[in-house]
This record gives structure tokens, sequence and C-alpha cells, in this order.
């Protein structure tokens, strides 16, 4: 690249991270409200607003993927379940420390997405999302094959262990949980923002924006696409591994395809391309069905579909669409 080509990259990439993050002040206000969540509520909210986290950050990946690099995954359920049973195995089976299973599940999760990715590269659009949903189909069949049942436990599934606090803190199982999970969801959120900001995002960008463009100007698109797909993967394996810790349990029909179908649901409805957006969709895929079944149990499905569909058709953007409006009115 030109030293012009690079400025206008590099400017480009500041603005999409500006507009796909939110004001500093408004990002303190927020770490706040999730620091003070536990104290005075019970493990089970605990236990839930956890779990909006642990989605929070495999929504965020899936925009990492769709917003930055503009490619479609309906397989994330997949990358979820390795990175869920990677933990579980090294800790039920090795015994190794539950935080040391996080960046093993990421390591193993960026290789599988990367080598998926590969093949991956001769299809776009509909025809992507097409190959990832046979692998989030093909998936939840592996853990049961009779080779693997040593180590997965087949159709009965893992048990997990949940730990105790560290240093003899005064906080429930629950509580350390949350608050371990929340520091590992504020570290990968600033990588996603460094990672647009540097000139790996850039490409990124200009590989969503049009590919004959960025390759005319010399990006790697096989490279930069597996790239994409290897870091999302990553991201959501590691969340997948928090899931298993918090849940205490994983089983082959946990991460069936209605789990990668939550999360594109949550991206969709945090905005596609706006990284806070990611824990708006987190709190809707967790709450709402939740509110629709105590609407009715019988047409649960049926309440939520009404809620989804007036939710788009009111914000077609998205959570991003409120943050835009108020942005707006505010002083600046």
């Amino acid at each position: 690249m030109s030293a012009i080509e690079e400025t206008l990259g590099q400017t480009v990439a500041a603005v999409e991270v500006r507009k796909s993050s939110m004001p500093t002040v408004a990002r303190l206000v927020l770490l706040l409200g999730l620091l003070v969540i536990p104290l005075g509520v019970s493990d089970f909210v605990v236990f839930q607003v956890t779990t909006v986290l642990i989605y929070a950050i495999a929504i965020l990946a899936l925009n990492l993927l769709t917003g930055a690099s503009g490619q479609f995954s309906l397989g994330q359920s997949a990358f979820y379940a390795v990175g869920a049973y990677t933990a579980a195995i090294m800790m039920e089976v090795y015994g190794v420390n539950y935080a040391l299973t996080l960046p093993a599940a990421g390591v193993i999760c960026f290789l599988f997405g990367f080598l998926f990715g590969l093949p991956a590269l001769r299809l776009s659009g509909v025809y992507l999302a097409l190959a990832t949903f046979a692998l989030a189909v093909a998936m939840p069949q592996i853990p049961k094959l009779a080779v693997l049942e040593p180590w997965t436990g087949g159709v009965h599934g893992l048990v997990v262990n949940k730990p105790e606090a560290p240093f003899d803190l005064p906080l429930s199982q629950d509580a350390w949980l949350y608050y371990f999970t929340l520091s590992v969801a504020v570290v990968i959120y600033w990588l996603c923002a460094n990672l647009l900001r540097s000139r790996t995002g850039r490409a990124m960008l200009a590989v969503r924006d049009n590919e004959i463009a960025a390759s005319a100007l010399g990006v790697d698109l096989s490279l930069y696409k597996t790239l994409a797909f290897g870091t999302s993967a990553a991201f959501t394996g590691v969340a997948g591994a928090l899931g298993a810790i918090v849940v205490q349990f994983v089983a082959p029909d946990s991460f069936t395809f209605q789990l990668s179908i939550a999360i594109f649901v949550g991206m969709i409805v945090g905005g596609v391309g706006w990284l806070p957006g990611s824990l708006v969709g987190a709190v809707f895929i967790v709450f709402v069905p939740n509110l629709a079944e105590g609407i009715s149990k019988g047409l649960s499905g049926a309440v939520f579909g009404v809620i989804l569909f007036a939710v788009i058709f009111a914000l077609p953007h998205g959570a991003r669409q409120i943050a835009d409006w108020i942005a707006k009115r505010l002083p600046r």
C-alpha cells in the first residue's frame, strides 16, 4: 500500500471503530454497573447475568466475523461446543486448572475455525451460511461417537466441578465466576476493539466493503478471511469454555443448531457491527424467552416470535439505532 492508501485506511478504520464502540464515560458507567450487580441479589440472578456475559462474548465473536469481514456463519454452536468440551475434558479428565482451559480452548478453536475457513473460501453469502449450517448440524453427533466416549462421556455428557473463589475471598462460587467471566469479557472486548484499529482490522474492513478493491490494494483475501474465521472461532471457544465451567455440565444436545440461531438473533438485535450491542443481544436471548414463557407457556415460541418481529420492525438496525438517536441529542 502507498502512504496515501495507508492513511486513508487508518482514517476509515478509526471511523469504523468510533461507530462500533461507545463513549468512554458510557463504558465506565456500564462497567461500574456490572461490577455492583452481584451485591444484594440472589445467586440465581448472578448466574443468569453470568450467562448473559458468556453469550455476549459469543455474539461479539460473530459480530467480529460478520460486522468486520462481512462473512455469515450459522455454525457458531460448533465452535462453542469445541470450547466447552475442551474445558470439560481438561478439567475432569486431566485435572487442569479451569483458568488454563480458556486459552487452550481459544487456540484449539482458532485452528478449527482457520482450517474450516480454508475450504469455505470458495463460498460466500447464502452458500457460506449453508456450509456453516452443515457444521452446526453435524457437531452434536461427534461427541456421541464410541471412540470419543471415554473423553466426552457420550450421550450422558460430562459433569464439571464448580471452582471456589481463590485466596479465601469472601465470595460465593456464583459471584466469583461472575467476576471471572466479566474480566474475560472485558479483555475480549478490548482485544476486538483494538483488532479493528490494527492493520489486520483495516484489511478485514476493506474485504467486507469491496473484495475487488481490497485485492487491488494488495490485501490477501484468503489470509484475512481465514483469520477472521479463526479469530471469531477462538473467542466463541472461550465463551464455550466459560459456559461449561459456569453451567457445570456439557452434553451433545446442549449445542444444537438452535444455539447458533440464538447467537445470530442476538447479533441482529444488538446491531451488526456495533460491539456494545453484543451485550444487549445477549440480554435479549437470555431473558426474552423467559418473558415469553411467563406470558404463555403453551405458546411461548409464538410469543417470542411476535416480540422479535416487533423489535426488528421498530429497530431494523438493532440497539445501535437507539444509541445513535441518543448520541445525536447529547451535547458534544
